[in-house]
């Protein structure tokens, strides 16, 4: 079979679709744990589990997938840029396959935290390798389209995983089981599966996406633009060694999660620890990028700024990943304290209502951010976050139609970002370290909103488990990106940088 250059339309179609196809699935993969998140640790724990216990440990095992997140986008984003893209993206979405679907096998919330980082790992690694691929095979002038439809199909995810939940719902009792069962499976199986409303089979069906793998080998076609770097050299100044500080970093990092599991640990100790935690992160997780920087003969103005444009990347994704996931993805466990909210379909519906809004918000925001420039929509998101993040909190007082639109509100206005920073990330980095350099700045973000996760068990028992007082609070770190991005350069109008 002839190999398909990537720069032929045939080409550029087919890395579109893996792409988008790979983007659906972890959004698929995110949205597990916060929509059967209550029922397994409630599962695990004991029925006897107190509210507080279960918080603590929703906080936990998001906090370890947001780190595992983090530390693929730098894995991955150096594989990418070492072996590229298309292998090092079958990669990742064969392992965050495998580690979802063996979530549900779990025993206890700790096997759970495990195998949430280790498939987060792929997730991670995927959008940045992505992303990379396809803004580097298609023409600049479609960037903010493309931009759009990736975070889009992000969010579509959410949906997909959302409506197999309603669906599951809307089954009567025991006719999942006979089915099970009438396609061979034993009958203690598949009753484990059913069971506590169908949390483990869902997490078994996060495997599917690694039939994606197979079309990746076999159709997608390498970016020419790496290749071009490679045969240029480029990709020798990589050196798996220097992985062995990311691993440091991602250990740093669950020691951290530890501080905050473990009970009677003194609250200063906590605080000193996690900032320690924080700079032993920066430090691993750069280091593999200063060490290349060092090999390729970046040096000076060159060096300086592809860092520091690391770091800011991973300001401007924190402040959006930080709302997300310690406020927005709590409002699955709000629902069930509401009136009326302790009902199967409560949670799938707003997941649904939430991540089309969210898909939209992408698509949105990324034109916006092409018609006008990156840093005014960038300023306008964070205002509007901040708005609808405190009204959705504040104004909803029970579950109902008012609630499930207001979640699509949310979800549409603070995943604009989602859309934005595959538009803006790419234009900050050369081709040479570009899915190592957005695979940090996005990633590391989730560091950010891990340590926010951590905080969330403190935050609700000061507002005495008043989540709407707590999400609310949250709400206002979209304030700190409006100061960020005061210091981001404008790319609107310019090509990708060589």
């Amino acid at each position: 079979m002839t190999p398909l250059h990537a720069t032929s339309a045939r080409g550029r179609q087919l890395a579109l679709l893996a792409a988008l196809l790979g983007w659906m699935f972890d959004g698929m993969e995110m949205g597990l744990f916060p929509l059967v998140g209550k029922d397994a640790l409630r599962d695990l724990l004991g029925q006897s589990a107190l509210q507080p216990e279960i918080d603590l440990w929703y906080g936990v095992v998001m906090a370890c997938f947001l780190i595992g997140a983090a530390t693929g986008g730098v894995v991955f984003g150096w594989l990418g840029d070492k072996i590229g893209r298309v292998r090092a993206m079958t990669v990742s979405v064969l392992l965050y396959s495998f580690c979802s679907g063996l979530s549900s096998a779990s025993t206890t919330p700790a096997q759970l935290a495990v195998l949430r980082f280790l498939g987060a790992l792929g997730m991670g690694g995927e959008w940045a390798l992505g992303v990379a691929l396809v803004m580097e095979v298609w023409p600049n002038t479609s960037r903010a389209w493309l931009a759009g439809w990736i975070g889009a199909f992000g969010n579509l995810g959410y949906t997909v995983c959302g409506l197999i939940a309603l669906g599951l719902t809307r089954l009567q009792a025991g006719e999942l089981n006979d089915g099970l069962t009438a396609a061979g499976l034993p009958a203690d199986w598949a009753d484990a599966l059913t069971a506590n409303r169908y949390w483990r089979l869902l997490m078994f069906m996060g495997a599917i996406p690694a039939l994606l793998t197979l079309f990746i080998r076999l159709f997608v076609p390498e970016s020419e633009k790496w290749t071009k770097e490679k045969e240029a050299g480029a990709a020798s100044h990589w050196s798996g060694s220097d992985l062995l500080a990311v691993l440091a970093g991602a250990v740093a990092a669950g020691g951290v999660v530890a501080l905050w599991a473990v009970k009677n640990v003194p609250f200063e100790a906590q605080v000193a620890g996690s900032l320690l935690g924080l700079v032993a992160v920066t430090v691993g997780y750069l280091y593999p990028a200063r060490r290349y920087l060092d090999r390729a003969g970046f040096v000076g103005p060159a060096r300086r700024a592809t860092l520091g444009r690391m770091l800011l990347g991973a300001g401007l994704s924190g402040v959006p990943l930080l709302a997300t996931w310690s406020a927005v993805m709590w409002m699955y466990q709000w629902v069930g304290k509401l009136p009326g909210g302790d009902v199967p379909e409560a949670r799938p519906l707003i997941q649904i209502s939430s991540s089309i809004g969210a898909a939209l918000g992408c698509v949105v925001a990324a034109v916006l951010g092409g018609i006008y420039g990156r840093r005014v929509v960038y300023v306008g998101l964070c205002l509007m976050s901040l708005a609808v993040v405190v009204g959705f909190y504040q104004l909803n007082t029970a579950y109902g139609s008012a609630f499930i639109l207001s979640a699509g509100l949310m979800g549409m206005v603070t995943a604009g970002f989602y859309g934005w920073l595959p538009l803006y990330l790419p234009e900050l980095f050369p081709t040479a370290v570009r899915a190592t350099g957005q695979g940090f700045g996005f990633n590391f973000g989730r560091i950010i909103a891990a340590a926010g996760n951590l905080q969330m068990a403190s935050l609700l028992a000061y507002f005495n488990n008043d989540y709407a007082q707590a999400c609310a609070v949250v709400g206002v770190v979209y304030v700190f990106g409006i100061g960020l991005i005061a210091f981001a350069p404008e790319t609107k109008g310019k090509p990708l940088p060589e």
